[in-house]
C-alpha cells in the first residue's frame, strides 16, 4: 500500500484548523428557523402595488402606473416613436386586442420565424412585490420565449396580480392549474444582466436589456 506525506506547514494549518473547532461554537445561524414559527422574510410594510413598484425599479426595471388602457397606449405609442421601433409583438390573445383598439401600426401579433422585432409587449402569472419580479409560465401563449426573447420586454400587470412572496407565486398556479402545474416556471428579475464577461457588467446578453411594467390600475 502506497504511503503520502504531506508537509508540515500543512500539518501546522489542519491542526489549528482542528483546534479552533474544538475550542468555539458558533452559534446556528437563524435558530428560528427550524421551529417553523418565525418567517425569514417579513411581508412588505407598505402596500403590495407600492413595495413591488420600489423592489422593480431597484432591480432596474421602469415602473409606469396607469389609470386605463388608454393612458397604456399613449406611453407604448411615446416609446415606439421615441425609440423609432417599426415592430412589437404581443403574443397575450386579449392584451394583444385591447391595444388593437387604439391602431397602433407597429403592433403585431407574435411570430416566431421573425426575430427582429424591437420589443415584445406580454401579460405575467403575478408579480412579486418582495423581489420585483414577475413570474412567468408555459401555460401563457409563448411563454418560454416572450419574455426574453427581445431587447425589450414590457409587462401589462393589473392590481390582483400582485403577490407579497414568492411561496404565494407558487400557491396561486396550483390553485390555478388545479395542481397540475405548468412544466416551465420563470422568475423574471429585472433586466438581463451577466458580468462573466471581463468581469464587466452589461446587460441584454441573455434576456431583454430593459423591462418596463405599465400598472393599470382600473379598478
Amino acid at each position: 500500500m502506497a504511503t503520502y506525506k504531506t508537509s508540515k506547514a500543512k500539518e501546522n494549518i489542519l491542526r489549528n484548523i482542528r483546534q479552533a473547532l474544538n475550542e468555539e461554537q458558533l452559534p446556528m445561524p437563524y435558530p428560528e428557523a427550524d421551529k417553523g414559527s418565525v418567517p425569514l422574510f417579513h411581508p412588505p410594510e407598505a402596500n403590495l402595488e407600492e413595495a413591488f413598484a420600489k423592489s422593480f425599479t431597484e432591480a432596474g426595471g421602469n415602473f409606469i402606473f396607469c389609470n386605463n388602457y388608454d393612458e397604456v397606449s399613449d406611453y407604448i405609442q411615446t416609446l415606439a416613436y421615441s425609440r423609432k421601433w417599426t415592430e412589437v409583438f404581443c403574443p397575450c390573445v386579449p392584451l394583444f386586442s385591447a391595444l388593437m383598439e387604439y391602431k397602433l401600426p407597429f403592433l403585431h401579433e407574435y411570430n416566431m420565424s421573425h426575430d427582429r422585432a424591437d420589443a415584445c409587449i406580454t401579460d405575467c402569472e403575478a408579480a412579486i412585490a418582495r423581489t420585483g419580479s414577475f413570474l412567468f409560465s408555459s401555460r401563457q401563449n409563448y411563454g418560454r420565449t416572450a419574455s426574453i426573447y427581445f431587447p425589450v420586454h414590457i409587462v401589462v400587470l393589473s392590481p390582483n396580480q400582485i403577490l407579497p412572496d414568492i411561496d404565494n407565486g407558487l400557491t396561486m398556479l396550483r390553485n390555478k392549474y388545479r395542481g397540475r402545474m405548468p412544466s416551465m416556471i420563470n422568475l423574471n428579475t429585472g433586466p438581463s444582466r451577466t458580468a462573466d464577461i471581463e468581469k464587466t457588467l452589461v446587460t441584454g446578453i441573455h434576456g431583454p436589456r430593459e423591462v418596463f411594467c405599465f400598472y393599470v390600475d382600473a379598478r
